[in-house]
């Protein structure tokens, strides 16, 4: 897959598990994309190191669910670490 590829799946899988996590997420479209971006690695570094899978096809099920899944994953961390920074202050 290539860059330009990996940086849409990221932005989509981003949009998408912003969309299913439920409340308020900080962070506009270019938190976003980069959460999303951080959060397809983490999905796909995931899903190969547990499950023995092959993320080389844009349109394969198993990729776009591995980026989403990583991706909530990125965007539950972000919002424990800013929570709580913006309650210290």
């Amino acid at each position: 897959m290539g860059f330009i590829a990996f940086l849409v799946l990221g932005l989509i899988a981003g949009a998408i598990a912003k969309a299913i996590l439920p409340g308020k997420q900080a962070g506009g479209w270019f938190v976003t994309m980069l959460l999303g971006v951080v959060g397809a690695v983490v999905g796909g570094w995931l899903g190969s190191v547990l499950f023995d899978a092959d993320l080389q096809e844009f349109w394969s099920l198993q990729t776009w669910l591995l980026a989403i899944g990583g991706s909530i994953v990125v965007l539950l961390v972000y919002g424990l670490i800013v929570g709580r920074s913006k309650r210290a202050v």
